[in-house]
């Protein structure tokens, strides 16, 4: 399974892509989305879906993936995040892809095995599980963590959609 992990951000977004073959996590690609902060804010949005149609176009992930919400620094910061998540999930629905959505305590604990773990330990781990020349930026590496957290929950999801 290909899946796209995103760490959205109305500044820098995440992209990951990974294929999960049975046990084994490759590494196709993964970068950060920049938004030209000196821009409007609708403009920067629609970048964010662009470059995420054209990722989802050039890779065909078979799923999304993309880290929730957990607080804002202010009000007005967490609607932003808010809209940039939106941007990349109507990018991700659009393109038929089914999305999941996954909390940085999820994710830390599919990656690194404790939830409460520090991001260079999610960093170093990514490393060596995807077998990377070096560590992803950091953006890079949290939608990497995303994708990896969802590759790892694969099984619980289909389990779950077939009980509904």
């Amino acid at each position: 399974m290909r899946v796209l992990g995103i760490d959205p951000g109305s500044r820098i977004t995440g992209y990951g892509i990974i294929d999960s073959v049975g046990n084994r996590l490759i590494h196709l690609d993964n970068g950060a989305i920049f938004t030209d902060t000196k821009g409007d804010f609708p403009s920067r949005l629609y970048t964010i879906y662009r470059e995420l149609t054209g990722i989802i176009e050039r890779y065909q992930p078979e799923a999304m993936a993309v880290e929730n919400i957990f607080f804002g620094k202010s009000v007005q910061s967490a609607l932003k995040l808010g809209q940039a998540r939106g941007a990349a999930i109507v990018a991700g629905v659009n393109a038929g892809l089914p999305v999941f959505e996954y909390s940085a305590l999820q994710v830390k604990q599919a990656v690194v095995g404790h939830g409460k773990s520090a991001k260079v330990q999610v960093q170093q781990m990514l490393k060596a599980l995807l077998n990377l020349p070096e560590i992803a930026q950091e953006d890079a590496s949290d939608a990497l963590a995303v994708a990896v957290c969802h590759a790892h929950s694969r099984g619980m999801n289909e389990l779950r959609s077939r009980v509904v």
